[in-house]
């Protein structure tokens, strides 16, 4: 009878043991990404002034603007694509003898300008600066269509993830089988700063640009997607 009882528990442990193998997950996470280049940029630029009066600040600022607009409308920007994109009034202090006194107000007023050309980037902020812009907040790049790019970049995060779980099941001994559970994680896109530069005459080779000319490179955007997959393995 102990004999039985014996061989029983250890059929009943073999059994356990390869269910318990046959249940075995390897869950991974993979991500991908895919570069694109901008199709579209939008210049912040504006102008700055001070003043004792602050509507005579007001006044230059305004002035300048309009002749920032009319300078970029010459220059084949359409109306629609230059827009106010902040304005900003505030008194300068000073302080003597424990005493607060407005010594002058600072304006400004930033312009976002939509470009679709991207060679013409540069010309357009010099354009700007010519007309009596004296500040340049930066340059933000995107991309008219990324759904290709999305649909690469996911292809590329499950393939990532499979190949970490077939490593992972290697260094185990098992291998995989198949996938129980996959979900994405997110698709993203932003702008891949690096080798991206604006220069007005300075720091450029020679027989590249002509001194004052402000140069732009434009950005090559990253799409990137995510997923975690839960893979079965034996």
């Amino acid at each position: 009878m102990k004999k039985l009882i014996a061989i029983f528990l250890s059929i009943v442990l073999i059994l356990a043991a390869t269910a318990a193998l046959a249940d075995t997950k390897i869950t991974v996470n993979g991500t991908g990404e895919v570069r694109v280049s901008a199709d579209t940029a939008v210049i912040s630029l504006g102008v700055n002034a001070r003043d004792k009066d602050v509507l005579k600040a007001q006044q230059k600022v305004n002035e300048t603007i309009a002749a920032i607009r009319a300078a970029l409308i010459d220059a084949g920007v359409k109306e629609e694509n230059i827009n106010t994109d902040f304005i900003n009034i505030y008194a300068i202090y000073d302080y003597k003898e424990d005493q607060e006194q407005i010594v002058a107000y600072n304006a400004n007023s930033t312009l976002a300008i939509k470009v679709t050309d991207m060679e013409s980037v540069g010309s357009i902020i010099d354009v700007c600066f010519a007309a009596g812009a004296n500040t340049l907040n930066g340059i933000n790049f995107s991309a008219s269509d990324t759904t290709d790019a999305e649909t690469e970049a996911m292809k590329k995060a499950v393939a990532s993830a499979k190949t970490k779980a077939e490593v992972l099941a290697e260094a185990a001994g098992l291998k995989i089988k198949g996938i129980e559970v996959i979900s994405e994680g997110g698709v993203y896109s932003y702008t891949n700063t690096v080798g991206n530069m604006y220069d007005r005459g300075f720091g450029v080779e020679e027989d590249v640009v002509t001194e004052g000319e402000t140069v732009v490179q434009s950005a090559k955007l990253v799409v990137s997607a995510s997923v975690s997959i839960t893979f079965e393995a034996e």
